[in-house]
């Protein structure tokens, strides 16, 4: 953050906001300050495109946007500046790129995750209940003086928890 941060006081921004959150949500608090606080003829500054957005019909619509309002854009890294022509053309470009960087990724992942499940890895988190303890849970539910509350503190667990692992084991 600080480098992003360095690197948008050099370019001369007056105020800098910033979000932990990633670029493709929509809700970020910084970015709605940041909009609030920009009128006709100021310029958003950004470090990096894919920090604004990551689909090309996202970025394209938040700039339309801006535009119409009368604010320009620039991305720092990606040297583009709306301002002129080649810089809208370049702007579409890099958008593009950036959704497919995103897509790729999000390929390699899908295809990492269907070979681990090919040599036999279950992902996910673990179950919060062995099949000994529904056994269990099982017997308990018998006794008709016996909460589900006090099975499911017996057990280590919350009574949703407890239903939802009665729910979907046999």
């Amino acid at each position: 953050m600080e480098l992003q941060a360095d690197a948008l006081s050099a370019a001369g921004c007056d105020r800098i906001f910033s979000d932990k959150l990633s670029g493709s949500r929509l809700d970020r608090p910084g970015l709605a300050a940041a909009l609030s606080h920009l009128r006709s003829g100021d310029t958003l500054v950004v470090w990096k495109l894919d920090r604004l957005g990551r689909t090309v019909r996202q970025l394209v619509e938040f700039v339309a946007k801006l535009n119409q309002d009368g604010i320009e854009f620039r991305s720092l890294t990606d040297g583009i500046d709306t301002t002129t022509p080649a810089g809208r053309f370049f702007f579409h470009m890099m958008a593009a790129l950036v959704e497919m960087e995103r897509d790729l990724t999000r390929e390699r992942t899908m295809a990492g995750l269907a070979a681990a499940r090919a040599r036999g890895r279950k992902g996910g988190r673990p179950p919060a209940l062995s099949q000994r303890q529904l056994t269990q849970a099982r017997h308990l539910m018998q006794h008709p003086d016996q909460p589900m509350a006090e099975i499911a503190a017996t057990l280590g667990v919350s009574r949703s928890t407890l239903y939802r692992a009665l729910r979907s084991k046999p």
